[in-house]
């Protein structure tokens, strides 16, 4: 007959699979034994960092570059023109449609004299913080194969996102709240893809926030435990895990069962920490009043409480859907810009104020550009030869523009930075090499930036 399973045998088993992960890193706090068996331990870097986490401000919809940070006066010169070299340009959507100004106006800003438009006032007051890239272009001038390539380097839904790449690499700081979170009210064109881990094991897979109401319990709903202890909890888990690494062990090598065992523990240990960081009213109310109000004001704040908190990665997607998709009319960039630019200006001042920044590496962007060509009367269509994204903090140069697009902002044509290369800088600046940041599967090795990418040396400060 066989004895019953020992204490000492139960904590032997479940240290060698994921569902301990979690009690594991606990007995390492209290008795100092390494947790070498976490893969949400913090890892070193391949070489010295100059930033430790990130926060991407994602516009999705694709905004216009000739109408925020990249400005065309030459568009106002030919406007309502079509020039013969506009043919020759291939842009994959291209109609017959003819060149359309700015409506806004450009200035210069800050002591470095960036050119940022009239609809950023706030962000335009923090111009020497941000490198603003004008030379990047994609593969592709539609939303799905876009944004699938600026958040996992393909075009098609088979790759782990940046996030996940910077958790399998580095770990997290914070092991009681998921060093991935991705916060949006809904979901934009395509979804979880977006934030998948595919197949790096489950646990480095981003958490999506539903931030359209900001009561921290409805933001994270189902952690809190409201009939059991925590050292009741504590022990149901253990005996939860028991079973299921049982489970586990009839199975190959099954990252779904191994995402989900980690899951219950990361719910266990986020009752201690994730109500608080969410919960922005414990913010001083100058600080509320300094970011604003509305779904993004909110994000922007709550990802400044993360990042204070140790989160890897906090992806903040503007608005449900793809807000910035403006066919029929581009000045409603200038509501879009109402609704970003306070929050972000604050964002920014915040992180710098706290001696933050120089470690936290902001972007600002969306998965492609906007034509300076009309479409229709007033709109532009979607542009993926040249657009602009920036950067700020994190080791990159601030008050500068890197690269160009040609004169009427259609092709990127000086410096051109593909989003392999974006993604390829962005590794670097955390101390990571993308060509040895590699994972096998399927018989090969593969990477975010596949076979490409080039690490942009100019805009690293």
């Amino acid at each position: 007959m066989q004895l019953p399973m020992t204490r000492r045998d139960m904590l032997c088993r479940l240290g060698g699979g994921f569902g301990a992960l979690g009690l594991s890193s606990m007995l390492a706090d209290a008795v100092g034994a390494p947790a070498a068996t976490n893969p949400l331990a913090p890892k070193a870097p391949h070489f010295a960092a100059k930033a430790k986490r990130i926060i991407f401000l994602f516009m999705n919809g694709g905004p216009s570059h000739v109408d925020t940070f990249d400005p065309k006066p030459m568009l106002t010169k030919h406007h309502g023109q079509r020039p013969s070299a506009l043919n020759k340009i291939d842009t994959m959507r291209r109609g017959n449609t003819t060149l359309m100004q700015s409506p806004f106006a450009f200035a210069p800003c800050g002591k470095s004299g960036l050119e940022i438009s009239e609809i950023y006032p706030e962000v335009g007051k923090c111009a020497d913080d941000l490198c603003v890239i004008r030379s990047l272009h994609t593969n592709n001038p539609n939303h799905e194969p876009s944004l699938l390539m600026m958040n996992s380097g393909e075009m098609q839904p088979t790759r782990p996102s940046l996030g996940s790449w910077l958790m399998y690499g580095l770990g997290t700081e914070n092991q009681n709240l998921p060093g991935y979170l991705v916060l949006c009210p809904g979901k934009p064109v395509v979804g979880p893809q977006l934030w998948s881990n595919s197949f790096l094991p489950g646990v480095y897979q981003g958490t999506h926030i539903n931030n359209a109401n900001i009561d921290p319990k409805s933001l994270i709903r189902h952690v809190e435990n409201g009939y059991l202890t925590t050292g009741e909890q504590r022990r149901q888990l253990d005996l939860l895990n028991r079973m299921n690494q049982l489970h586990l062990a009839q199975r190959e090598q099954d990252q779904q069962l191994e995402g989900r065992i980690q899951s219950l523990e990361m719910a266990f240990r986020m009752q201690m920490e994730a109500q608080d960081a969410f919960d922005i009213k414990k913010e001083p109310e100058s600080v509320r009043k300094d970011y604003g109000d509305g779904e993004f004001a909110n994000a922007c704040l709550i990802a400044r409480r993360l990042a204070e908190r140790g989160v890897r990665m906090i992806q903040i997607y503007y608005g449900n859907g793809q807000p910035w998709d403006d066919h029929q009319d581009i000045n409603n960039h200038k509501k879009h810009a109402e609704k970003s630019d306070r929050p972000t200006a604050a964002l920014l001042r915040d992180l710098k104020q706290r001696g933050m920044l120089d470690d936290t590496l902001v972007l600002w962007g969306g998965e492609f550009g906007r034509t300076p060509t009309s479409e229709g009367s007033k709109g532009r269509d979607h542009h993926s030869l040249g657009f602009s994204m920036w950067l700020a903090g994190g080791g990159v140069k601030g008050g500068t523009a890197y690269g160009a697009t040609d004169e009427l902002g259609m092709v990127a044509v000086q410096d051109r930075v593909h989003v392999h290369d974006l993604h390829a800088t962005i590794l670097h600046l955390l101390g990571l090499d993308h060509e040895k940041l590699t994972y096998r599967y399927s018989g090969r090795d593969f990477r975010l930036t596949d076979v490409h990418g080039h690490v942009v040396k100019g805009i690293i400060a």
